[in-house]
């Protein structure tokens, strides 16, 4: 491994996790079910690949890496296909079941019954990409109007993606959390629905959805390994992600569920901060990370109230390990199978290396040679120009 992975400069917070009922309350079994029933009958649905990183494992010393590979999700290259669309639908079965007076159900939306009544819908988000690609991509298989707020560092390439599905793309002068509060100001002046992958007071139902929507790949991960992981390392940004996926794990190993490290940006550490205050608690961004679906700096409060319960670790990490790690899962440095990521998708990886360079960091999660660890490869190739520039030599984009 390269030196740039020993001299990573890792910060480790450990937490005794709350008791309680969150990862059955919050999310339910219901939730997961019903997802699952409606996203596996989309066409092209198909389960994306975990991926065996043997030959990696053996050269940090664990036991085993198994990385969800979500770039093939769905043609969108990241698992927010499942969550942003999903929502999408739910939303206009409530407002359509509230306007038309009868239930509707979600087969007869995605049949294009109600084509006309959702035309009348527009629905909206901010995003740092792939979720407005998602929430875009099932809007146009609807029906619905989408418009989306981006925030001035996400790349020219993921906005004419959304474009080229047909959103209203409005760029800002600044950071994510600013788009996040124009999204909601605009829709509340223009009758949008928003449909965030993030909660706030008064607002939970579109995120919920989203996050069980996530569900269907935590489903895919968990039939196709068979035996628990001993961790799974999980990007932060919001939260959402990272709670979908240890709610799921507790449901479906119950006691054997794996130990949950969260792994954030040092440069948006929302989670990390809340851990270490013990509640939600805000951070200022002053520089954006290469890793732009994990810069953000206010975390779900519903995506909260699960990780206070499910997650034991907290980790911070340098950009500087990011495009080492996606170069050597491109070009199959370590002799497996080759896999190309998109930024974010590899936080969890590189974090992993790092600290199976570092004695003390390993120890203080739990990674032996023994060690089991599940990983959520979440995009592949979003932005081909950045990914070029990666492969090319580029640390920072």
């Amino acid at each position: 491994m390269k030196d740039t992975f020993a001299a990573a400069d890792l910060h480790h917070i450990a937490v005794p996790p709350a008791s309680g009922d969150a990862a059955h309350r919050v999310l339910s079994e219901k939730d997961f079910v019903d997802s699952w029933a409606e996203i596996t009958q989309w066409d092209g649905y198909a389960p994306t690949p975990l991926v065996s990183l043997s030959g990696l494992a053996g050269q940090i010393g664990i036991g085993r890496i198994d990385y969800k590979h979500e770039g093939p999700r769905f043609g969108l290259g990241s698992f927010k296909a499942l969550g942003g669309a999903y929502a999408a639908m739910r939303v206009l079965q409530r407002e359509l079941g509230e306007r038309l007076g009868h239930a509707v159900t979600l087969e007869d939306i995605r049949k294009g019954v109600y084509a006309d009544a959702c035309s009348q819908i527009t629905l909206s988000s901010a995003t740092d990409g792939n979720h407005g690609r998602s929430l875009a991509w099932g809007c146009q298989r609807v029906g619905a109007p989408c418009k989306i707020y981006i925030h001035a560092e996400v790349s020219e390439g993921r906005a004419q993606a959304m474009r080229d599905l047909g959103a209203d793309v409005v760029r800002i002068d600044g950071d994510y959390d600013e788009s996040v509060n124009l999204a909601k100001s605009e829709a509340e002046e223009n009758g949008y629905f928003v449909v965030s992958d993030t909660s706030w007071e008064g607002y939970s139902e579109p995120p919920r959805d989203v996050m069980a929507g996530y569900g269907v790949m935590t489903r895919e991960a968990c039939e196709a390994m068979g035996a628990a992981p001993t961790h799974v390392f999980l990007q932060g940004g919001v939260g959402g992600l990272a709670a979908s996926v240890a709610a799921f794990l507790r449901q479906y190993w119950g006691e054997k569920t794996p130990r949950v490290v969260i792994v954030e940006p040092d440069l948006a550490a929302c989670l990390y901060e809340s851990a270490r205050k013990g509640a939600p608690t805000v951070v200022q961004i002053n520089e954006e990370t290469i890793m732009a679906g994990l810069s953000c700096g206010e975390p779900s409060e519903m995506a909260w109230d699960i990780l206070r319960e499910e997650a034991s670790d907290f980790v911070t990490m340098p950009d500087s390990i990011v495009a080492p790690t996606v170069r050597l899962l491109a070009n199959a440095e370590s002799g497996d199978e080759k896999v190309e990521a998109g930024e974010s998708a590899v936080a969890g990886l590189a974090t992993l290396i790092a600290a199976m360079r570092d004695a003390d960091m390993a120890e203080a999660l739990g990674l032996n040679a023994s060690s089991r660890v599940m990983l959520i490869g979440s995009e592949g190739i979003t932005d081909p120009a950045i990914f070029a520039a990666i492969m090319g030599g580029a640390d920072h984009v």
